[in-house]
């Protein structure tokens, strides 16, 4: 078992070597750029191969609307903001203070492995081959789970990147691509889905704002909902589901703001219980 954790690129660990440093280092660069280049040819460019039915990611998005159609420029919003907190997380790997990359390599296998989906993703969701995509949603979706609850007290320059960004968009996508493999996205019983589903962005951002007290969650799900409220209040203004999605954002960013602002002004011992060991791990406060 020893050995096994050794080796093993997921296991908690205090403390890196310099060869494993050196690898997060390049695994990490590279499976990021093989993620960021990849996105944004797709936004721009289709499939060039053989494959008949293939379009641009948003493209997708707009042919079929279904209800979990997302707004493309707040989607890519979304996005860039996600892809330059990811670039200030690497930087942290080259830092010369050694807790600093400790803390950045902890996370490091998570991330690659991340990276890797999105690609695979991507490549899959441009080509509509939507039920593998979503088979690889569902794998990623564990993977930054197990990330998320294992390294939820991690400094918010890699909580914010690594954990609650992909993850709070992981889950939507779910929703997202699911969406679109129903054949007929358009019939009341779609509809009917589409409107009680969408309230699980809110369960789920609740969740983690009242448990954890994650204001990084309630940002990046309030952007999401917002870019749903968006597409839908475009395609259909009589109609329920932009409505719910803009509750949603809206809810889910005043507690966001509730959990925030005490945390900033260093006024959040509100938050926090009164014994010493849970007060150190309260998450995303022990910069």
């Amino acid at each position: 078992m020893t050995n096994w954790n050794a080796w093993n690129p997921f296991s908690h660990r205090e403390s890196h070597s310099s060869g494993s440093i050196l690898t997060y280092k390049l695994l990490t660069l590279l499976t990021w750029l093989l993620s960021v280049i990849v996105s944004i040819y797709y936004v721009v460019n289709e499939p060039k191969d053989g494959y008949t039915i293939r379009r641009r990611i948003w493209d997708q998005n707009n042919l079929v609307r279904t209800a979990f159609t997302m707004s493309p420029v707040l989607g890519d919003i979304y996005w860039v903001i996600l892809f330059i907190l990811q670039f200030g997380y690497i930087t942290h790997l080259f830092s010369r203070v050694s807790e600093t990359v400790n803390h950045a390599a902890s996370v490091g296998g998570h991330f690659i492995l991340n990276n890797l989906l999105h690609f695979a993703f991507v490549m899959l969701f441009v080509r509509s081959h939507f039920i593998w995509a979503e088979v690889i949603l569902i794998i990623n979706f564990f993977n930054l789970s197990i990330l998320y609850f294992r390294h939820n007290t991690s400094p918010r320059f890699i909580h914010a990147p690594v954990a609650s960004g992909p993850l709070a968009w992981t889950f939507v996508a779910i929703y997202w691509n699911g969406a679109l493999m129903v054949h007929n996205p358009h019939n009341l019983v779609a509809r009917i889905f589409g409107n009680i589903f969408i309230w699980a962005i809110l369960v789920y951002g609740g969740f983690f704002i009242v448990v954890f007290k994650d204001y990084t969650m309630g940002f990046w799900l309030s952007l999401l909902s917002a870019a749903l409220g968006v597409a839908q209040f475009e395609r259909q203004v009589i109609a329920l589901q932009w409505i719910f999605a803009f509750v949603i954002m809206a809810v889910l960013f005043l507690a966001t703001v509730t959990v925030a602002v005490p945390a900033w002004t260093g006024r959040d011992y509100m938050w926090r219980r009164q014994e010493g060991g849970d007060a150190e791990r309260a998450p995303l406060l022990n910069e």
